[in-house]
């Protein structure tokens, strides 16, 4: 992946820090818990987060510590014809101002991980971490969806750590009940899981994309953002 790509969202993403940490504490009274459960890790990491809002992305971020070693963040998005009807979105959402804020799509429709996780397998590999979204779109009443097997897959192929993370809050705010601080808005950092804590009968052997081992090691990560809300 070009260099550029790699800088330019530790330039804006560190830039808004300030703003945006500001933001979330003054209207959403916000609650950062669980971040020492970071002390240890290196680059390199997994950040798993249930899926509410438009806001999960810019949270998390804002939730680290200024200049923490786990930044810049990067993030799996859909590719930019899937924006194509979403008004607004369209303009910005999937394309080149996207991937100046560290989001790269996920080959959707291939039946291959490797394939599809391509370039988020070189972005860990090259140190740096990952916001992964496991339900693979926002949830519609406010309950985890199940998760899709591509994080597990991600932690087995680079053995990056996996951080489940919950953010409360989020689901079905309103512009009223931000701007009049209305909602109280949290995050919770869990405790790493390891790649070999996701395979309790041994590494999978991976015979193709659709391998059920990585669809039941999703649910432990799932299971885990549950028992943080």
């Amino acid at each position: 992946m070009n260099w550029f790509y790699y800088l330019s969202p530790w330039i804006l993403q560190t830039l808004i820090w300030v703003p945006t940490r500001l933001f979330f504490l003054f209207f959403g009274h916000l609650e950062i818990r669980g971040v020492e459960n970071l002390d240890s890790l290196k680059k390199g990491v997994i950040f798993a987060v249930n899926h509410s809002s438009e806001l999960d992305a810019i949270i998390v971020p804002a939730s680290l510590p200024f200049l923490s070693r786990l930044m810049p963040m990067f993030y799996t998005s859909r590719e930019k014809s899937f924006y194509q009807n979403c008004r607004w979105r369209q303009i910005f959402y999937g394309g080149f101002f996207f991937k100046l804020w560290g989001a790269h799509s996920v080959k959707v429709g291939l039946m291959n991980y490797q394939l599809s996780l391509s370039t988020h397998i070189e972005i860990i590999n090259h140190g740096n971490s990952i916001l992964f979204f496991p339900e693979g779109g926002t949830t519609k009443d406010g309950n985890l969806k199940k998760g899709k097997g591509g994080v597990a897959y991600l932690s087995h192929i680079t053995g990056a750590p996996i951080v489940p993370i919950y953010i409360k809050g989020f689901f079905k705010l309103n512009t009223k009940e931000w701007f009049l601080r209305q909602r109280r808005i949290s995050i919770t950092f869990g405790k790493p899981i390891l790649p070999e804590e996701l395979f309790p009968k041994g590494k999978p052997v991976i015979l193709d994309s659709s391998h059920d081992d990585f669809l039941d090691a999703s649910q432990i990560v799932m299971a885990k953002i549950a028992s943080l809300s």
